[in-house]
């Protein structure tokens, strides 16, 4: 899928859309936005996570439970690009596996399932970052012109994430 045509996003988004209204959220959502987004641009891993106050992150969803668990738990301090996400919403992009290396001290598990580029997506609602989807795939295959039809997706989570932070 990587360095060609992406299939068209509308099926995908409309289920995601549609997926706002199943029972069991906020995991209806938080599944479908991982299904839609391997349709649309592909990964190896997915996971999500919700942003607290003190810039910690908890992983409240993963396509790869073994290797990522949810309940993990980060802090921003410990991680200069997390940090920047964070605080100014900006999303970061990873290409290859030197720079994964660099970017994250515990790369070893993503490095496992052969993953070398990564897209974290910052999830914001009325100013402030929420959370971030994290994908995940072989070296590569993220570009810039993933990056606004990602966050286009991303931002169906704002209900599931605002619920989970309120169950914190």
């Amino acid at each position: 899928m990587s360095m060609g045509a992406r299939p068209d996003p509308m099926p995908h988004l409309a289920r995601l859309a549609s997926a706002q209204a199943e029972p069991g959220q906020p995991q209806a959502v938080l599944s479908a936005l991982d299904t839609a987004l391997a349709a649309v641009v592909g990964h190896r891993l997915c996971t999500m996570q919700v942003h607290y106050a003190g810039g910690e992150a908890e992983r409240v969803y993963s396509n790869q439970p073994g290797h990522y668990p949810v309940g993990g738990r980060k802090l921003a301090s410990n991680a200069p690009r997390m940090r920047e996400l964070m605080e100014h919403g900006r999303p970061i992009l990873i290409r290859t596996e030197p720079e994964l290396r660099a970017s994250y001290p515990d790369h070893a598990g993503a490095s496992a399932l052969g993953c070398g580029s990564a897209m974290n997506t910052p999830v914001r609602w009325q100013g402030r970052t929420l959370g971030q989807v994290n994908l995940m795939h072989q070296a590569g295959w993220y570009t810039e012109d993933d990056l606004l039809l990602v966050r286009s997706f991303c931002q169906f989570a704002v209900p599931a994430f605002l619920l989970l932070a309120e169950r914190a």
